[in-house]
């Protein structure tokens, strides 16, 4: 393929897309297709994409995946909640998933199935947190939405069990573009945990571009965690768009450990003050990898709360991206904002590219940033060695400690040891 220099790459993805299913979406994708005209190409130039470098990604040769994938030679991922949604190739796979014991007036189905039943929540909502025109891989997904998960609870109502949902491939010998597009919407004081799995076979190279939009209205509380565990070959991307009614609550955690380049974008807007945000994440890269983190948070109303608290830990010569953007304005006075970025780096072979900033228009606040790019403490590897502690068991010691500060913050017991588990097995396969 000649070098990309339209967005032709696109284009001829999004003229793939199946027919719409209702007027009002088909002028959504309408309109997100007729952006990718105009949209710049993700270049070095462009601030957003400086460190992440996407030629070889635009010089791929992606068949999508217009219709439900005959998943009869999948098996069901292990889950013991209630509610595990599984999806292929981004589409729902009913065979492979349960929806069991859900709350009276709670709606938990794939959008495909709520765009048939003309579900009134999905067309209030879909589109309208997400900014189609931002990015191309934002209108490329819009502009072909057919399936993804769709959660909406009524006011007042508690989910008890978390929902799982799992991100399959199909594993076909075409390498495919998967797009499940998600749309969470939790009522007036809902609460509810997602968490998310994604996952890929050994060796099969495919793009992964989710989009997700969340809204949770006036004291609403949503637990939401992210694991991404794609396959070395894999191209991931993930596009979060996050707004907070009055006095909402968000805790968001993503670990990922997976892909061969693989990118997460948080946007988060307030719409009401007093509302709080905690995004934390866990980067793990070796050789062969890039993982990128970009933050957007945006505090348009009075005493709102965000935390975010991300570490790398990267080897061989993984690279990592970091760059988080914190922006005040002048009306979010009682803004308490703090973002902090720690890469621990076990090889000079490995690479990170971090960027915190804080824009504050706002004087009454109380908002900090900073950044640490560092290796393991000798002293440290002494001591434990002086108490007979062999030394590749002192770094996966040390490694571990060092990331448990964010999966500590799982809630979930079964979670938090699954994701433990992770972290050692990636530790145990380090060159000594």
């Amino acid at each position: 393929m000649n070098p990309v220099t339209t967005n032709d790459w696109a284009r001829s993805l999004a003229k793939q897309a199946s027919p719409s299913p209702a007027d009002w979406l088909a002028k959504l994708r309408q309109q997100a297709d007729e952006q990718l005209d105009n949209l710049p190409l993700p270049r070095r130039k462009l601030e957003a994409w400086r460190y992440s470098r996407v030629d070889a990604l635009l010089k791929q040769q992606f068949l999508p995946v217009v219709r439900a994938p005959d998943c009869s030679s999948l098996r069901p991922p292990d889950s013991s909640s209630p509610c595990a949604l599984v999806f292929v190739d981004g589409w729902f796979s009913k065979t492979l998933s349960r929806i069991d014991g859900l709350p009276e007036g709670v709606t938990l189905r794939s959008v495909h199935q709520a765009l048939n039943d003309a579900d009134e929540q999905l067309r209030l909502h879909l589109g309208k947190i997400a900014n189609s025109g931002e990015n191309l891989f934002t209108a490329l997904n819009t502009a072909m939405i057919n399936d993804g998960l769709f959660l909406h609870i009524p006011a007042g109502v508690h989910l008890a069990e978390p929902i799982e949902v799992f991100y399959l491939n199909s594993a076909a010998d075409q390498a495919l573009l998967a797009q499940p597009r998600n749309l969470l919407v939790l009522d007036d004081k809902a609460e509810a945990t997602v968490i998310e799995h994604f996952l890929g076979g050994d060796g099969r190279g495919y793009f992964h571009n989710n989009l997700t939009e969340i809204r949770l209205h006036d004291n609403a509380s949503l637990s939401h965690y992210r694991i991404q565990d794609e396959s070395s070959s894999a191209w991931h991307l993930s596009n979060l768009y996050l707004q907070q009614g009055e006095k909402s609550h968000y805790h968001g955690i993503t670990l990922s450990f997976g892909g061969k380049w693989a990118r997460t974008d948080y946007r988060t807007d307030f719409s009401g003050p007093e509302a709080d945000c905690e995004l934390r994440g866990l980067y793990v890269v070796g050789d062969d990898q890039l993982s990128d983190f970009h933050l957007d948070i945006h505090h348009n109303q009075p005493a709102c709360n965000s935390r975010e608290q991300f570490k790398g830990l990267l080897y061989g010569k993984g690279r990592a991206v970091f760059d988080g953007r914190i922006l005040v304005d002048q009306i979010a006075q009682l803004t308490d904002a703090q973002l902090t970025n720690d890469n621990l780096m076990l090889t000079r072979n490995a690479e990170v590219d971090t960027k915190p900033q804080l824009e504050i228009y706002a004087d009454d606040v109380k908002c900090s940033h900073g950044t640490t790019v560092g290796q393991l403490d000798p002293q440290q590897i002494f001591y434990l060695r002086s108490r007979g502690i062999e030394e590749t068991a002192a770094t996966h010691m040390l490694c571990q400690g060092y990331a448990q500060e964010i999966i500590e913050h799982i809630h979930l017991d079964s979670l938090r040891e699954q994701a433990l588990k992770r972290l050692q097995d990636t530790l145990e396969k380090l060159p000594e």
